[in-house]
């Protein structure tokens, strides 16, 4: 074995079932690399890493760590090896301070068994400042955003000397920002000798950020090289298992004769965002770009009656709409998937078909006695429509893969007859394949059932290829306007930039 390799999983099987997750997987790690894990959801990424971690102790093949061959029952067995791992689902500890769910289990001790108190806040207090974050050790954990939960959960993983850190997801909660800091820190860390397993759908990160990949598909090893080996069309492929030409579908202008299905005039909430004006026809996907902290998802919340607006006015359909409250919003026709669809797009808990009955108790249960067999019927007909996979109806919808969560988050929707769906980020932490689906969804939405559309997205080619007009936002203010034909991704970002110098 190289001696630069710090890990090796040869022939790794694993079964849950009625599903081979993986089958025979080979993967090697050396040290000092950052090393990109990449397939879309259900190809045995977090699967293979769970092995790793000692997670899932029952597998068929074998695992070596430093050249010596290895069994983790626990996870706690991993860490004592030196493999840490960020995981995707955060579940801080509510209660506690920052600076004891860094250190939970593994606080700096005095005299032999005492916590040294003074020597953790003094080493938070440092780890904080070296990725420049904003809050304190002392901070509960309650009180703080999920963006910031983890970089707790970044930082708890450099703390324990981690020979291996499994980072599931990184970014997904991050600023771009807090984005750049965490790849200095990442860099840092590979620079220091510590090996990182790097796991993202976004492949922009992996070009920017890894020395190496691995790519699953199926539960089976596609490929693994280094990165230079790669480009973006070959690397889909390989993630999808098909060719694949165009990431995003060709959209048709909607005919000029539609009508305006919405119009928002002067819209202002104070200190939040100014003067919004816009207009949205039938069939029209309108795209709004725009920084982290532009203003543009407290715009949509906003037209949704999640949150108030102190002056403007939302006409829909010529009429001067009230929308006082989310359900003000679904009568007058109006849907939203928000950006965080883990807390607010779903209850993880409840069945697809339950999820789909929720926001719709007016069309199924309108004197309170539920009508059962038309919501299953429903339910059923719009899963088979945007091709929900899962077991049946009554899955959970926590136990289904983050595109097939996010259907079901559109489908609560498309059992009305909605007039305008605003989209916050749809496809965020999703893969590929499931992107792909998801723009197909979106187009036939607009094309076919007339429906407007409203876009927020952070991924600039995804709001320009997927959009008939854009408008750029920056400091609360819509500060550009561009047509499918005259937009570039410079020419939104000049307008960004501009604006966000003058203030």
């Amino acid at each position: 074995m190289d001696r630069n390799v710090i890990v090796e999983m040869r022939n790794i099987s694993k079964q849950f079932p009625g599903v081979i997750a993986l089958d025979h997987v080979d993967f090697t790690l050396k040290r000092g690399t950052i090393h990109g894990l990449l397939g879309e959801n259900g190809a045995g990424k977090s699967t293979l890493m769970k092995i790793l971690s000692g997670t899932y102790p029952e597998y068929e093949g074998e695992v070596r760590v430093n050249e010596e061959l290895v069994h983790f029952k626990t996870e706690k067995d991993a860490l004592n090896a030196g493999i840490s791992i960020v995981a995707q689902e955060l579940h801080p500890i509510m209660e506690l301070t920052v600076a004891e769910n860094i250190y939970l289990g593994n606080e700096p001790k005095k005299l032999g068994c005492f916590i040294d108190f003074k020597k953790r806040r003094e080493m938070v207090k440092r780890q904080l400042a070296e990725f420049e974050l904003s809050f304190q050790e002392d901070d509960k954990m309650k009180h703080l955003t999920v963006a910031k939960w983890q970089m707790v959960e970044i930082v708890k993983a450099t703390t324990r000397n981690s020979q291996v850190i499994i980072m599931d997801e990184p970014t997904s909660a991050l600023t771009d920002a807090e984005t750049i800091i965490l790849f200095d820190r990442i860099k840092q860390l590979r620079d220091s000798g510590v090996a990182i397993i790097y796991i993202s759908h976004k492949l922009e990160e992996i070009f920017k950020l890894c020395d190496e990949v691995t790519v699953l598909c199926d539960g089976k090893l596609i490929g693994t090289d280094t990165i230079d080996k790669f480009d973006m069309p070959t690397l889909i492929s390989m993630m999808v298992g098909r060719t694949v030409d165009e990431i995003y579908p060709s959209i048709n202008l909607p005919s000029e004769k539609e009508q305006e299905i919405l119009q928002v005039k002067g819209l202002r909430r104070k200190g939040v965002f100014e003067d919004i004006t816009f207009s949205l026809k039938r069939g029209e996907i309108l795209g709004f770009a725009g920084m982290m902290g532009a203003g543009r998802s407290e715009v949509m919340r906003a037209i949704f009656g999640l949150d108030h607006y102190d002056e403007g006015e939302v006409i829909l359909e010529g009429k001067k709409a009230v929308l006082d409250s989310p359900r003000e919003a679904i009568v007058n026709g109006i849907g939203m998937v928000t950006e965080d669809r883990m807390v607010y797009g779903f209850v993880g808990g409840r069945s697809i078909k339950d999820n789909i009955i929720l926001p719709n108790f007016d069309r199924y249960a309108p004197l309170l006695f539920i009508k059962g067999k038309k919501a299953e019927n429903e339910a059923e007909h719009i899963c088979r429509e945007i091709n929900v996979k899962s077991s049946g109806i009554d899955a959970e919808v926590k136990n289904l893969s983050g595109g097939n969560q996010q259907k079901v988050v559109l489908a609560k929707w498309l059992v009305r007859n909605m007039k305008v769906l605003i989209l916050d980020e749809p496809t965020k932490g999703i893969d590929v394949g499931a992107k792909q689906e998801i723009y197909t969804l979106i187009k036939k939405l607009a094309e076919e059932n007339g429906l407007g559309i409203i876009l927020i997205s952070s991924e600039m080619p995804e709001v320009i290829a997927m959009s008939h007009r854009i408008y750029a936002m920056e400091g609360g203010r819509i500060v550009g306007e561009f047509t499918k034909d005259e937009v570039t991704a410079n020419k939104i970002m000049e307008v960004i930039i501009k604006k966000g110098e003058a203030v």
